[in-house]
């Protein structure tokens, strides 16, 4: 680990050739870990024996646990091991779940016996066979959360110099290139990898897979020696929790009208002399009522959760601030997972381009990867320097401005949706196919392109903009933290997505009715489903509006996010 010190002595240029390394080792780890998701349900409903229901309940655990575990990553990042181990930890293990998967597919004892066609009731897996499934699931889920919340923060840290500004628009462009780099990783993975796996079986399917990631670990490691490695700063989580217990415990406590420098724990290392006017309450965790009493004679706390550091009071604060803002892409992630309803409209209508050519239900979600795709490179090859010869902005639009894009975008998207399957239910019905959910309608699936696309540029506009929100206000010790608060967005909304379905499915078939999100969707109306995510979708545009005008107006906060002139940005870096 380098020091500080050591870290602004090392130039842009060094920077600069770990950078197309580093995007296209996390590329091979998108490939190999997308590759294995779409269709994992058809693996566990054909070697495993479950049924639809548990096999997408599982995964849907799977994918909230790979999410959810994102803050434990990023803590241990920032606060022990720093991000370059904790990448290389969670690649290893990725590596080791993908092993474990692609054996179960190798090794017949290791899934349930095929049926026969004259079982009546087949066989299902033993608790052997289920443990060594889930493990794999484990590893990889660990995985995810070291690697997540950890690659774009790493790959950042390789650019980030305090004495040339300049480097910012770098680091913008480095942001906007990592998530092209993933839209193009998915779109290889929901094609090609999905493809194999059809024609030439799990064996090979899940075998690709490994060799990328396998591939993906060695760059990393290989290239360990010409990376910046920031030192992680010591228990920031720690530091977190003391600030909440210690400002409790001192609810009690006056705090002084006109801050003075001394009423405050200020360690002599610290850049910050108080503390700032908001969340005031918090001020009595780094008060010192009695400093005889609370500081030893070197001025260090005499005990840590009797006072607190004016640095970890502003570190909790900065983390309040953002998290208005954070709760605002729960519904907009919500939207994303929908894609099984899409599923079940694609099947019943026409997808070919071309006579000869028909493109699989499962692979429509690549014109969602496309549009994300392609807008970020046009935001950042077309339109940022645009803005900037006609507006002088070198970052074109600030990132409070894309996320409110990306929510109205993505509002539109669900009421095209709705409207799309109104006349996709309306032509089911007048053709007679009312009683058969797969019969085919006289409609192309092209249809469906608009939405997909939509919902594409909406995540990468509002995506982007959220992390480089967060990167910006929140200090460089927590920067891990950072790109961890979006992956944890994914997971809670993956939950709420759970209880939003369960609840719409459960209120709409009471009284004996049809249920809006019936299995058959010719008799169920997922369009009214679909005009509720609208709904949705527009009261948190208004809620997104509502924060911005908290934090004192969008210009405000968008200032901020771009100038960095805010008071915890100060805070020392790890």
């Amino acid at each position: 680990m380098v020091t500080q010190t050591e870290l602004e002595e090392k130039s842009r240029k060094g920077g600069l050739k770990t950078m197309p390394f580093i995007i296209v080792n996390e590329s091979f780890e998108k490939v190999a870990s997308f590759g294995l998701q779409p269709n994992m349900i058809i693996y566990l409903m054909t070697f495993y024996k479950m049924s639809a229901a548990t096999g997408t309940s599982i995964l849907g655990i799977w994918t909230a646990l790979s999410n959810g575990l994102a803050i434990v990553g990023a803590f241990v990042a920032d606060s022990y091991l720093g991000r370059f181990r904790v990448v290389a930890i969670g690649s290893v293990s990725t590596l080791i779940g993908m092993i474990i998967l692609w054996l179960t597919a190798m090794v017949p004892q290791l899934t349930s016996s095929p049926c026969s066609q004259l079982q009546h009731v087949c066989n299902g897996p033993t608790a052997v066979q289920l443990a060594i499934l889930f493990s794999s699931f484990g590893f990889m889920s660990l995985g995810a959360g070291f690697i997540r919340p950890c690659s774009i923060i790493f790959g950042a840290d390789q650019l980030e110099e305090k004495e040339k500004p300049e480097n910012q628009r770098l680091t913008d462009s480095y942001f906007n290139w990592y998530y092209a780099s993933i839209g193009i990783s998915t779109i290889f993975a929901v094609t090609i990898i999905i493809s194999i796996q059809d024609h030439y079986g799990w064996q090979v399917g899940f075998g690709i897979p490994v060799i990328l990631m396998f591939l993906s670990v060695s760059m990393f490691l290989i290239g360990s020696p010409f990376y910046i490695k920031v030192k992680a700063k010591e228990s920031l989580f720690i530091g977190l929790v003391k600030a909440v217990v210690v400002a409790f415990r001192k609810r009690f406590a006056n705090i002084p009208l006109i801050d003075f420098d001394d009423c405050y724990h200020q360690p002599h290392e610290s850049e910050i002399l108080a503390p700032s006017n908001d969340f005031r309450c918090l001020n009595r965790a780094c008060m010192t009522q009695d400093p005889q009493r609370d500081l030893n004679p070197d001025g260090s706390a005499s005990n840590p959760w009797s006072v607190c550091s004016v640095e970890q009071v502003e570190s909790l604060k900065a983390l309040l601030r953002v998290l208005p803002i954070w709760s605002t892409g729960i519904v907009i992630f919500v939207m994303t997972r929908q894609f099984p309803f899409s599923v079940l409209q694609t099947k019943t209508m026409d997808r070919h381009i071309f006579p000869q050519f028909e493109v699989p239900a499962a692979s429509f979600s690549v014109f969602m990867m496309i549009a994300l795709t392609i807008w970020i490179i046009f935001y950042d090859r077309v339109l940022v320097p645009l803005l900037l010869k006609y507006t002088g902005q070198p970052r074109g639009l600030s990132p409070v401005f894309r996320m409110g894009l990306g929510i109205i975008v993505s509002c539109v998207s669900m009421a095209l949706s709705a409207i799309t399957e109104s006349i996709r239910q309306q032509r089911a019905i007048e053709e007679g196919h009312e009683d058969d959910p797969s019969a085919l309608v006289n409609m192309s699936a092209m249809w469906l392109v608009p939405q997909y696309a939509l919902l594409g540029v909406a995540e990468a506009a509002y995506s982007v903009g959220q992390i480089e929100f967060f990167y910006s206000l929140l200090p460089k010790s927590m920067s891990s933290i950072a790109s961890a608060m979006s992956t944890t967005g994914t997971a809670v909304s993956c939950l709420a997505a759970s209880i939003l379905m369960s609840g719409v499915d459960w209120l709409s078939s009471t009284g004996g009715k049809t249920s809006w999100l019936s299995s058959n969707i010719n008799k169920g109306h997922l369009d009214y489903y679909f005009w509720l995510l609208t709904f949705l979708s527009l009261l948190n545009f208004f809620y997104f509006l509502a924060i911005c005008r908290f934090y004192d107006g969008s210009s405000r906060l968008s200032h901020e996010a771009e100038e960095k002139q805010c008071d915890y940005r100060l805070l020392p870096e790890s």
